[in-house]
């Protein structure tokens, strides 16, 4: 039989280049308890660069336990701990490794390997703890539950289990350990809700709320307060008491609650969190080896497959290419920006005077046609501060200090004539616009930047009658701007270096993931949504039932139908975006005429909502005027991906982007498209659209990991 030592050393061989981890072990003496081993997980690396497991990782873990293990049946120790260094505690498997293996028998190893060395963490002749002292994700939350008792500190940012949003199901005991330690339900919401919900975090509190640790200690002194709860548990003064967990009913229902939500994020599309709620419904009898080794199997599946490589691709963008924006100019060049103008004060004005406010922590000026709007505005904003405070996202200090930043006033010359930023929010209209930055420029200081937020208009004719045109650059937000982390960074014809190193300044000051983007009509992430929607469209128009064309894209997973975020985008939108496009490109974008028919009505969208499930509104059905060619979802699925492929293709050969690489990340960013599929290039290229209809693959081997 392979030991564990082997089986490590084997899957080593093919991870060369592994960031790896030491666990130091060392003694403590606790008071009254005798003697304590504990030991730290650290890759002698800063905070930016998260412990992980790779192979060796756990080989040497695995030998901090063989002899933490001999001194445990010596009698030498007391009981053992495992921590991480500062600001984390380990992050889980070597992502980097992983899409590596080309083997199942390889993938079988790895997670064969991971539990071998955890579960010995539970096999000891004394007690175990865990001490979530930091971020801890993946493996790194697994192997605390494989010890007897956790504790959670109050400071820690981010706690979870990703696996199932990147491909994965949680395969080192995750599906097995957690819901017999919380129950089914809430081991649901961490492992497939947080999951899939954008892979959501918890923070301590919530860690220990769930019951997944058993005391909270604050950040400042938390290893040296879990040490000394450690020892009152040692020495019987503190007895864990854990809930009961139901086993009944409960459970099986904690089951079909994933798997609706699964239905409602995936629609089947993606196979991993379906394994993961398979382990979880089979863990109910308790067996543990029997989850173990479903678990390792798991994962050996689905590490050869698409979905994890795609997943993996998706991380890689928005953990490595966001940060690096290509194309972007010497950050050396950026201006500072110590006051902020918006001009507009609707709703998404607003919303930009709070993100302005809140992240650069400047003063934030709006103005607008009169006072009552501008008035509306800023009540918006202190609105939302007074929520922020509400839910102790700020103190009331911070509060009192946000809102002093955001005012308004009627005249741009007294708003505007220090400022060094000024983004313009209002109608989407050509001459509106122009006439806008036209009277900005005449009161800003020569230095400010001129930004605009138009979702499919020229930049450059925007500028274009402008004594300045090179400041005027392109800073397209996603609604809800606090949520979406994409900004279209646009370039125009003149726009300056500088002007453009500040953009990539202020955006990363916001938060915000910029992609900078060719000035080309509707930029990225509009025109290949509209393209999209545009087919889907124009199927229905020409005789396709709604229903069908609807279900014919569910085997994307996508996370809202097309109609559903036509309602959130809007109508009038949608059909002004459209318009704009087929201006540009008659030959492939169309304007719908029951759209425009459903605009000129008034109506917010094809549904209503009866109990939450959308319906088609009988008025829009009446509206709607269909001819007789009736498509199958197959067929619907093809145009539209054909479309999809078609127009990526002109816009690499246009050079909006750089790569294709940075049209995914737009649209994962931007428009929530899945991480399972890579963005959209990966898939097209997975089934073949890509060379369809273009020839050739978007991505060159190995950029992707995805196999074809």
């Amino acid at each position: 039989m392979t030991t564990t030592t082997e089986l490590l050393k084997g899957a080593a061989e093919l991870f060369p280049d592994e960031v790896v981890t030491q666990a130091h072990v060392r003694h403590l003496e606790l008071p009254g308890a005798g003697t304590f081993a504990l030991i730290t997980l650290d890759n002698g690396l800063d905070h930016t660069k998260p412990t992980t497991f790779g192979p060796q990782s756990l080989a040497n873990l695995n030998a901090a336990i063989d002899q933490v293990e001999a001194e445990a049946k010596d009698g030498k120790i007391s009981g053992v701990g495992i921590t991480g260094k500062p600001f984390i505690f380990a992050v889980g498997a070597d992502l980097k490794g992983v899409e590596l293996l080309k083997r199942h028998e390889d993938a079988l190893a790895i997670g064969k390997g991971g539990h071998d060395v955890f579960k010995r963490l539970s096999g000891l002749a004394v007690p175990t703890f865990a001490y979530y002292n930091g971020a801890a994700m993946g493996g790194g939350v697994e192997v605390g539950l494989h010890c007897t008792y956790r504790t959670v500190s109050k400071a820690l940012p981010a706690f979870s289990l990703p696996e199932v949003f990147l491909g994965l199901v949680p395969g080192w005991g995750g599906c097995v350990l957690l819901p017999n330690l919380i129950g089914a339900d809430r081991a649901v919401s961490v492992i497939i809700e947080n999951s899939l919900n954008q892979n959501k975090q918890l923070k301590g509190q919530q860690v220990y709320d769930l019951g997944i640790a058993d005391a909270i200690f604050e950040g400042a002194d938390f290893l040296e307060q879990s040490l000394l709860w450690t020892a009152s548990v040692l020495k019987g003064d503190t007895e864990v008491v854990r809930a009961d967990v139901d086993r009944g009913e409960a459970w099986d229902q904690a089951v079909q609650r994933g798997k609706a939500i699964a239905d409602g994020k995936v629609h089947g599309a993606a196979p991993a969190a379906y394994r993961a709620l398979d382990i979880i419904a089979a863990a109910k009898n308790g067996d543990l080896r029997q989850g173990f080794d479903a678990e390792d199997q798991a994962l050996a599946d689905l590490i050869m497959g698409g979905e994890l490589r795609s997943g993996i691709y998706s991380f890689n963008l928005v953990q490595k290419r966001a940060k690096r924006p290509a194309g972007a100019p010497d950050k050396s060049l950026a201006r500072p920006v110590t006051k902020v103008g918006v001009v507009g004060a609707g709703l998404m004005a607003s919303q930009l005077a709070l993100l302005f406010a809140r992240r650069l922590e400047v003063p934030v000026v709006l103005t607008d046609i009169d006072q009552a709007r501008i008035d509306k505005g800023v009540e918006y904003v202190h609105g939302e501060i007074d929520k922020l405070l509400l839910k102790g996202r700020v103190n009331q200090d911070k509060a009192n200090r946000l809102k002093g930043l955001v005012t308004g006033h009627l005249d741009k010359a007294a708003a505007f004539g220090d400022a060094d930023f000024v983004i313009e929010a209002v109608f989407e209209e050509m001459g509106v616009k122009q006439q806008v930055f036209a009277e900005v420029e005449a009161v800003v200081p020569e230095h400010a930047i001129l930004a605009t937020n138009t979702s499919s208009l020229s930049v450059t004719e925007m500028a274009s009658k402008l004594k300045h045109p090179e400041r005027v650059v392109g800073f397209h937000f996603f609604n809800p701007v606090a949520i979406l982390p994409l900004l279209e960074i646009v370039r125009a014809e003149k726009t300056d270096d500088a002007s453009l190193a500040t953009a990539f300044s202020v955006a990363k000051s916001l938060k915000k993931t910029a992609v900078l983007v060719k000035d080309a009509p509707a930029f990225v992430v509009n025109r290949i949504l509209t393209r999209f929607m545009g087919e889907i469209q124009n199927v229905i128009d020409e005789g396709t039932p709604v229903e069908t064309a609807e279900k014919a894209v569910e085997p994307l997973g996508l996370p809202m139908s097309p109609l559903v975020l036509l309602e959130l985008v809007g109508p009038a939108i949608g059909l002004h975006v459209s318009e704009t496009l087929h201006g540009a490109f008659p030959d492939r974008f169309t304007v719908s005429p029951n759209l425009a028919a459903v605009v000129k009505a008034g109506k917010r969208g094809f549904y209503v909502y009866d109990s939450g499930k959308p319906e088609l509104d009988p008025e829009v059905k009446a509206l709607l005027k269909q001819g007789d060619s009736v498509l199958t979802e197959e067929q619907v699925r093809d145009r539209v991906l054909d479309a999809v492929a078609q127009e990526i293709g002109l816009m690499l050969d246009e050079g909006v982007v750089a790569e294709a690489q940075d049209i995914d990340l737009c649209l994962i960013t931007g428009a929530g498209w899945p991480f399972h599929l890579g963005g959209i290039t990966p898939y097209l290229d997975r089934e073949g659209v890509s060379e369809r209809v273009n020839g050739k693959k978007f991505l060159a081997p190995g950029v992707a990991s995805v196999p074809a």
